[in-house]
């Protein structure tokens, strides 16, 4: 009888554990260490090439990361030989129009450089071989890798960004992650679609307030979308996104960078309470 009563408690405990609500904060922080990322990688790179284009022919690739201190470093490296650090810069995570530093000695990277090195190679390597054609190919769209390395994972995410104007691109995004050996262990597309989302309405007088979309992969919206739609918040009109599942509507407030998740019930709820 003691058995078949701490059976029947585990078995709630276990419920209760996976009905509870996604941690809307630590989705948040999630996105927008990404969006940290991308951020100083675009401007990182319009300053390097228009700086030292004499440099471009050398260069492999490049990528972002967090520094112990808030701040955020991009690195442009190159391949050949032992490999070298072309250029880094450094900037606050509150302004990304002046590197708080730059260092163009052409110096070793650290231990930590060589392994996001290493997972940006793999994860290249995986879209450009991709022999199971797991990674899907958009016209006027093009990949941004943002390999990431935390105490406890190392994962690669691979975004879609647009090479035209007036359109943010969601979906088509992919995580790929690696064991310590900075090995391939497993890729999970994050969306089955690439959506266009208009940065600003057609008509002048109806300005476009909101924008949504619905996920069937993920319950929620990913690190992915947040970092795409407050990379460009500056650049729509629109100031709120939803993003609606089978089980919860998560709904990102762009302009204040706040994240609000309800189950799909209390949507439904509250949009039937409205009529």
């Amino acid at each position: 009888m003691q058995k078949r009563i701490l059976l029947l408690i585990l078995f709630l405990a276990n419920t209760l554990l996976f009905a509870q609500k996604p941690d809307s904060q630590s989705l948040l922080d999630e996105g927008k260490h990404l969006y940290h990322l991308e951020k100083a990688s675009w401007y990182a790179t319009d300053i390097f090439l228009a700086d030292y284009p004499q440099l471009k022919d050398s260069l492999n690739g490049y990528l972002s990361y967090q520094t112990e201190d808030g701040n955020v470093n991009t690195i442009f490296y190159n391949l050949s030989g032992s490999g070298k650090i072309l250029a880094r810069y450094e900037f606050a995570s509150t302004s990304y129009q002046d590197p708080v530093s730059v260092d163009i000695n052409h110096f070793q990277p650290t231990d930590q450089e060589k392994d996001l090195i290493a997972l940006r190679e793999d994860a290249l390597n995986q879209i450009k071989t991709n022999p199971d054609r797991f990674f899907t190919y958009y016209k006027n769209a093009s990949f941004n890798l943002d390999p990431v390395i935390t105490p406890t994972e190392r994962k690669v995410y691979v975004l879609t960004g647009p090479q035209v104007d007036g359109v943010v691109l969601i979906g088509n995004d992919y995580l790929l992650t690696y064991n310590n050996k900075n090995e391939l262990t497993a890729k999970a597309k994050l969306h089955n679609s690439l959506i266009h989302l208009p940065c600003k309405a057609e008509k002048t007088d109806k300005p476009l307030v909101s924008t949504m979309h619905s996920h069937v992969v993920t319950d929620c919206i990913t690190p992915t979308d947040i970092c795409t739609l407050l990379l460009y918040k500056d650049f729509v009109e629109w100031t709120e996104h939803t993003v609606i599942s089978k089980e919860y509507v998560s709904i990102l407030d762009i302009k204040n960078e706040k994240l609000t998740i309800l189950t799909r019930q209390d949507w439904d709820k509250m949009g039937s309470d409205k009529k």
